[in-house]
């Protein structure tokens, strides 16, 4: 309960609370979201607690560059979605301490963003893959990759668009939501067919051809 009874001063000062408490809880997350960012990058992670352990393969250490993206990458999709939730939460506060119905304007809203979806299916699904691929780890920077595209090495890897390097050294930039499939030369034990497996299992032994002789 407020001090004043005037209707008017107490819609100012509920909307100047609610403007002040969405500013506070902003700055707390970006703080958060910083901290995480800055131990991640660094490499010195908080995830290796035993409560933590299943975020290991998540943001487990890697060379310093890859881990510098997928930091950077994964704090910017968080700072995002905080502000923007932030932003929407403090304006519908706002518009109900102006006593402003905001039923029909969720409605509203709703129905707009349905229709927004539809009219970006593929730049969402974009945005989408490049949220995965970064977070599960598909694919980074020095990584040679083989789609149904192009075999190159991958130069960056951001939220729409993989940039790679062919091997005749042209420069391809793939949409994320286009690539199906793709192999990753650098994970694993990847052999080049074109390599002859019987002259490196037998090689030449120049003692037994003296023997012959």
């Amino acid at each position: 309960m407020l001090w004043t009874d005037d209707p008017v001063l107490v819609t100012w000062i509920s909307s100047a609370i609610s403007v002040l408490f969405g500013l506070l809880v902003w700055l707390v997350g970006r703080f958060v979201i910083t901290r995480l960012v800055r131990r991640v990058r660094e490499g010195n992670t908080i995830f290796h607690k035993p409560g933590l352990r299943w975020a290991q393969p998540v943001l487990r250490p890697l060379d310093s560059e890859r881990r510098v993206q997928r930091a950077e990458t994964v704090g910017s999709i968080l700072s995002s979605l905080l502000s923007v939730v932030v932003v929407i939460i403090v304006i519908v506060y706002i518009l109900i301490a102006f006593h402003v119905n905001v039923g029909p304007l969720l409605a509203s809203l709703g129905i707009v963003g349905v229709a927004v979806g539809f009219g970006c299916q593929q730049l969402i699904r974009d945005f989408l893959a490049g949220i995965f691929i970064t977070i599960e780890d598909q694919y980074g920077i020095g990584d040679v990759i083989e789609t149904s595209e192009v075999v190159g090495t991958v130069e960056s890897v951001g939220l729409r668009i993989t940039r790679v390097r062919a091997e005749d050294g042209a420069i391809w930039y793939l949409r994320n939501g286009e690539i199906l499939r793709v192999g990753n030369r650098s994970q694993g034990d990847y052999r080049d067919p074109d390599q002859d497996p019987v002259a490196e299992e037998k090689p030449d032994h120049p003692q037994s051809q003296r023997a012959g002789d």
